[in-house]
This record gives structure tokens, C-alpha cells and sequence, in this order.
């Protein structure tokens, strides 16, 4: 337990860092690409905190465990607005402007809604890893669309202090390369110490999936929203969250029916789906507000918070 506990740290600060490098070299080759920031930064920089997720999902897949690949991408997006956005909003309250995102939100409830009709016969086949992965493409490319027609001036000059301005290509490729091999190592550390933990405590590879490895994974959004937050830039904070919820569903979940297609726990359709709309439906409301500008206060953001804890603590009761 002890030996497993600290491979999970350990990959842990590993992921975190690693998924850092990765988007600042992403970011730096499509800006020597002469790439606008809008267009890095709904792109580029929302799939990339997506990355880690998907990396655990495939590693979990390849070695046929499913529900860990799924309960860690429904998890995250619970712990993305439970826990980042919630922690977040007590740092400081986080006034919602940019029209892009309250476009995003109901997109995000459409791909959720694919999610759950993919769901609802039981299992993930390659037919609907196959539908996922080609919402992923047509998701990148209407968001490619939007930051080439249109201009959002506070989502832009927000994106500009998250991509390198003076990367040259070859550093970046570095970063690039060693951000990926380092992802992919840490990632293999988590899961392995996930499934050892797992087997140890008796509890099913979903819960552990849905806890510790969901948790672990939003540890990047955590740290970018909290860094933006406190450089008032509250959109950015939102804006990854929104992004990342939407990757989640399409390029994480994409990962087990791809490379493990097959039956899931029932529990993430009667229990975890359900609870990820509750909190989605939350972040909606408070983000178009009430005859005001939409924004998450601090007493919100506690509301957000004490809501994640008690899922956590529903999911100690039911294992």
C-alpha cells in the first residue's frame, strides 16, 4: 500500500509538470506557425489539459480495464467544476463575460448528451468510440472556425499570458517531446499504483477511477485556473474548465471504446452521469445569471465545493 501510495504521488507531481511542458511546446510551435492566440488557446491549449486524462484512459484500456478510463473522464469533469471551479471561486469570485463561453455551455450539454445515448445500452463499442472520435475532430474544427472569424478581446489577451512568446521552434519541439514521454511514464506510475490500491482496498477500479486518478488528473486544471484567477484573469480559469469537460467526454472516453470496447459498472450510468448533468446544470445557471453578468461568487463557489465532498463521500458509502 505504502510502495503504491507513493508511485501515485510521484506520478502525480510527474503529470502535473509534464502536462505543463507539453502545452507550453505545443503552444510555442503553433505560434512560430504564426498561429493567432484565440485560436491556440480554444484549440491547442484546451485539448492539451485534456491530455493527461486521455493518456491514464488509453494506458487503463490497453490493459483492459475500461471502467478506470471511464470513471476517470466522468470523475474529472465532476472534480473540474466541483473541485477546481469551486476552490477557484473562493480565491475569487469569478465574474463569466466572454460570449464564446456561454456558446460553449450548451455545446457542452449536446456532447453530454451524446455521451449518455452511448451509454445507455450498457457497454462502449468501437462504433462509439468511432462516433466519439469524429465529434473530436468536428468539435476542434468548429472551435478552429471560431477563433478565426471571430474576435473575443478577453479571451485573447487572457490566452496570450499562458503561450510562450519567445519559444523558438526547436525548444518548443523539446518541450514538446519530453512533456509527452514524461506524461505517458506518469501516467503508467498511476495507474498501476491505482489498480494495486484498488485490489488492496477491495474496491472496484470505477471508484478508484472516479476518486483518486479523476482528482489526480484536474490537479493541471486546478493549477492554471488558480494561476488565473489571481492574475484576474477569471474567463481563462472558466474557459479550461468548459474546454476540458468537453475533451473529456470526446477524447477520453474516445480511449476505452477504441482500445477496450465492452461492458461498464452500472453505477456510472445510474449514479455518475446523472450527478456530472446535476453539476453541469449548476455552472450553467450561475454562468448566464440572473438579469446580471454571469459569475460564480465565493459563497457559490463554497456551494460547489461542499457538493463535490459529499459525491466523494456518497461513493465512500456505496464501496
Amino acid at each position: 500500500m505504502l510502495t503504491a501510495s507513493i508511485v501515485i504521488i510521484v506520478g502525480l507531481v510527474l503529470l502535473v509538470w509534464s502536462a505543463d511542458r507539453f502545452v507550453e511546446g505545443a503552444s510555442g510551435i503553433a505560434k512560430n506557425f504564426q498561429v493567432s492566440p484565440l485560436v491556440i488557446g480554444l484549440t491547442i491549449v484546451s485539448l492539451c489539459t485534456s491530455l493527461p486524462e486521455m493518456i491514464v484512459a488509453g494506458i487503463a484500456a490497453m490493459e483492459g480495464n475500461n471502467n478506470l478510463g471511464i470513471g476517470n473522464a466522468i470523475g474529472s469533469n465532476i472534480a473540474n467544476i466541483g473541485l477546481v471551479l469551486g476552490v477557484t471561486a473562493l480565491i475569487a469570485p469569478l465574474a463569466i463575460q466572454s460570449h464564446i463561453l456561454k456558446r460553449e455551455i450548451p455545446v457542452l450539454f449536446l456532447i453530454m448528451f451524446l455521451a449518455l445515448v452511448l451509454f445507455w445500452d450498457g457497454e462502449l463499442s468501437q462504433v462509439d468510440g468511432i462516433i466519439l472520435s469524429l465529434g473530436l475532430f468536428g468539435f476542434v474544427f468548429w472551435l478552429y472556425k471560431i477563433g478565426m472569424k471571430e474576435r473575443d478581446a478577453v479571451l485573447e489577451a487572457e490566452f496570450q499570458g499562458v503561450i510562450p512568446e519567445n519559444m523558438d521552434m526547436k525548444t518548443s519541439v523539446m518541450w514538446l517531446i519530453i512533456g509527452l514521454l514524461v506524461l505517458i511514464a506518469s501516467s503508467r506510475m498511476m495507474v498501476w499504483g491505482a489498480v494495486e490500491i484498488a485490489t488492496m482496498l477491495g474496491v472496484s477500479d470505477l471508484v478508484i477511477g472516479l476518486t483518486i486518478i479523476a482528482i489526480g488528473t484536474s490537479l493541471p486544471e486546478l493549477v492554471a485556473s488558480i494561476a488565473s484567477v489571481l492574475k484576474n484573469e477569471a474567463e481563462l480559469a472558466v474557459g479550461n474548465i468548459i474546454g476540458s469537460n468537453m475533451f473529456n467526454i470526446l477524447a477520453v472516453l474516445m480511449m476505452p471504446a477504441l482500445l477496450s470496447p465492452g461492458k461498464f459498472d452500472a453505477p456510472i450510468l445510474e449514479r455518475d452521469i446523472p450527478i456530472m448533468f446535476a453539476f453541469t446544470v449548476v455552472l450553467f445557471l450561475m454562468a448566464y445569471g440572473y438579469k446580471r453578468a454571469g459569475r460564480i461568487t465565493r459563497w457559490e463557489g463554497g456551494i460547489l465545493l461542499s457538493s463535490f465532498s459529499g459525491y466523494l463521500y456518497l461513493l465512500y458509502l456505496q464501496s
